[in-house]
């Protein structure tokens, strides 16, 4: 389940992380500057759901009060900078990795310990769990760590230590059952 397009070889070396760092704090400001906005992603999911929920049931997600906002002036979820900013990290990242040669299509699983559709279906509860955190918290890793520490909020900075005291006790233990 895994393969390398000819046309990625050969591979190069990773970014130092002072130089992505650097560019990631570039992007941050040019995204303030420009779009008047931090970087962030988790309110695109929140503009598809209620694009999707507008074909669907245009009455009920227009009187919804977290939905209804979203499609007061009309449906279109690429109207929303977030979605568009998120489509184009999607499409960088994709270029970036077929011309560095680092394209890959695959699951890791770990030492064995796990199958693919087992690891499939973690990662997709990891993930929705992840995507309703987010918008309990009204951001994501990227909104609330990076812009929110960027505009020098308290709560950017609680996030992030939180986030990697976490991160590391979590690692911590799936060590152990991966």
């Amino acid at each position: 389940m895994s393969g390398v397009s000819p046309a990625c070889s050969p591979v190069r070396p990773l970014w130092p992380p002072l130089v992505a760092g650097l560019v990631l704090g570039l992007v941050l400001i040019l995204t303030f500057v420009l779009v008047g906005n931090g970087v962030g992603a988790s309110g695109t999911f929140a503009s598809i759901a209620a694009w999707l929920g507008f074909q669907v049931a245009p009455a009920a997600t227009q009187s919804n009060g977290y939905l209804g906002p979203m499609v007061a002036h009309g449906a279109n979820p690429f109207a929303s900078w977030i979605v568009v900013e998120v489509v184009g990290v999607a499409i960088g990242a994709l270029l970036a990795a077929v011309s560095a040669g680092r394209f890959k299509i695959k699951v890791d699983v770990g030492a064995g310990k796990i199958g693919v559709m087992p690891r499939l279906l973690l990662a997709l509860i990891g993930g929705v769990l992840a995507g309703l955190g987010s918008r309990f918290a009204a951001g994501c890793t990227s909104g609330v760590g990076l812009s929110g520490t960027a505009m020098l909020g308290m709560a950017g900075f609680i996030f992030l230590i939180v986030f990697f005291v976490v991160g590391l006790g979590v690692s911590a233990l799936m060590r152990r059952v991966w």
